[in-house]
């Protein structure tokens, strides 16, 4: 099947915890493919663990999949022609494939209870056989004498019958290439379970086979269960889809990605202050390249140049350093009023310096601040520590012990202090070019370097010798409380 041939794509996450990067990374890739081949992306809720399925678990994954700003075109809360879209719905479908297949001489019943298969397989190891699987016991059973035994209400399970002869499974995967298993080392393996659910690997391909999927995008851990896959979609009558494999993410240390790690949780990336166009940048990045140089790609140009012949085998490295790096990249790229509006006011809210749902500065103010603070942001929430100078009582403003050691407790930074204090009293228009250029001429007019003038000025104010340029500084400062702070750092002025 070629790639643009109505293509249908799913992403079916389980709801027994939060989206991780995998799960994200899979979702993205999932995404981009539909939107690249002008496919349907579904979205599919395989909740069939009872007892760690949750609907807060799923309405976690939803609000996860918004934020990355991955819309579906099916799948719950918009719907489709293929629904349900939830597997706890589907059961009554799953049995009703799996007694067709028992019907059709496909499958049938099996007896075998824990204890029987348990002493086949130590009697297979001790016999030293090749194979140490299921026995086939129950598979030439009379069916007649199955359903008499089903009726009676005799335990069971339903099993696939590996069709004898079959020969070897070739998955014919995207990104590993082919694939071979051993069709003898397949059991004939359980389709329903004695408890009447159905299992993983029969469950998920009935959904897959009756909503027309067409490519497996997921990680490379499925691998192992797609020849059983491949044998149930034989079984009944449907076409096996395209695979696609992917690799797996890993720690910079080469280790699985864990907490240890740090955040794994796509909410706790966007809880950091990640941005979503960024945070899916990175992601889409971390096994996949449209050229092998582009470290800042749109989610325009991932949704028109993703193609999985660009996916490698791999493993990806989670590398948080190249995450600030993006996300600061994104940040950079906004005009000042955006940067202020979606970073600047959210976080200086969040942070408790300004109240909920009001701004105590006009428009012209935040953009001013947005431009200073933008270039050295990489992260949202730096800009609180940046901006909280300017939320201190002057009199209570903390100072750096080692900003005062080496620029207010030496000789002149009085009187650089004094100086300054005489040229801001006269700037009648307070902003940062007035302000730059009355502190402009004071390094000649003391005879001392830039830096014994200004740091002691910018210690004064800031509490710290990091700031933005000192005209932005002042001018965000106000002019009552600069002069009102240098005042107080002469007391610790030499």
């Amino acid at each position: 099947m070629s790639e643009n041939q109505n293509v249908r794509v799913r992403f079916a996450p389980s709801p027994t915890g939060k989206l991780h990067v995998g799960g994200a990374r899979t979702a993205i890739y999932n995404w981009a493919f539909a939107r690249a081949t002008g496919g349907t992306f579904i979205l599919r809720i395989d909740d069939t663990d009872p007892t760690r399925s949750t609907d807060e678990n799923t309405q976690i994954i939803l609000r996860a999949m918004r934020w990355l700003g991955l819309d579906w075109d099916e799948g719950p809360e918009v719907g489709g022609d293929y629904g349900p879209y939830w597997q706890t719905e589907c059961l009554p479908i799953y049995r009703e494939a799996a007694e067709r297949l028992v019907a059709e001489g496909k499958a049938y019943y099996c007896f075998c209870t824990p204890e029987k298969l348990e002493a086949d397989r130590k009697a297979a190891q001790e016999r030293k056989d090749t194979f140490q699987g299921y026995q086939r016991t129950c598979r030439n059973i009379d069916p007649a004498e199955a359903q008499a035994r089903v009726d009676a209400g005799e335990p069971y399970t339903i099993r696939i019958k590996v069709p004898d002869g079959r020969g070897d499974v070739i998955v014919h995967d995207a990104v590993h290439g082919d694939v071979t298993f051993n069709a003898k080392e397949l059991d004939d393996f359980i389709i329903f379970r004695s408890d009447g659910t159905p299992t993983y690997n029969f469950a998920t391909v009935v959904d897959d086979a009756r909503m027309g999927i067409t490519h497996i995008i997921r990680g490379d851990d499925h691998l192992s269960n797609t020849p059983r896959q491949i044998m149930v979609y034989e079984a009944l009558g449907a076409p096996t889809p395209v695979f696609a494999h992917i690799s797996m993410i890993l720690g910079t240390d080469g280790k699985k990605l864990s907490k240890r790690h740090g955040a794994t949780s796509v909410e706790e990336y966007r809880d950091a202050g990640y941005l979503s166009d960024a945070f899916v940048n990175y992601l889409s990045l971390l096994g996949w390249a449209p050229d092998g140089e582009s470290t800042v790609i749109s989610r325009e140009r991932l949704a028109s140049e993703f193609s999985l012949d660009h996916v490698s085998k791999n493993p990806a490295i989670m590398d948080p350093k190249k995450l600030d790096f993006i996300n600061g990249e994104y940040l950079h790229a906004m005009d000042d009023q955006t940067f202020a509006d979606e970073v600047l006011i959210p976080q200086l809210h969040a942070a408790g310096f300004e109240p909920a749902g009001e701004c105590l500065h006009d428009a012209a103010w935040y953009d001013l601040l947005a431009a200073a603070l933008k270039p050295r942001t990489t992260l949202g929430p730096q800009v609180v520590d940046q901006a909280a100078f300017l939320y201190e009582e002057d009199a209570e403003l903390e100072y750096d012990e080692k900003s005062v050691k080496k620029w207010l407790a030496k000789t002149g930074a009085r009187e650089a202090l004094d100086a300054a204090t005489e040229a801001l009293a006269a700037v009648e228009d307070w902003t940062p070019e007035a302000i730059e250029a009355a502190l402009d001429p004071l390094p000649e007019k003391l005879g001392m370097g830039k830096g014994k003038v200004f740091q002691p000025i910018r210690v004064a104010v800031v509490g710290s010798a990091a700031s933005p340029g000192i005209g932005e500084t002042l001018a965000l400062a106000g002019k009552d409380h600069v002069l009102a702070r240098i005042e107080r750092a002469k007391e610790l002025a030499l």
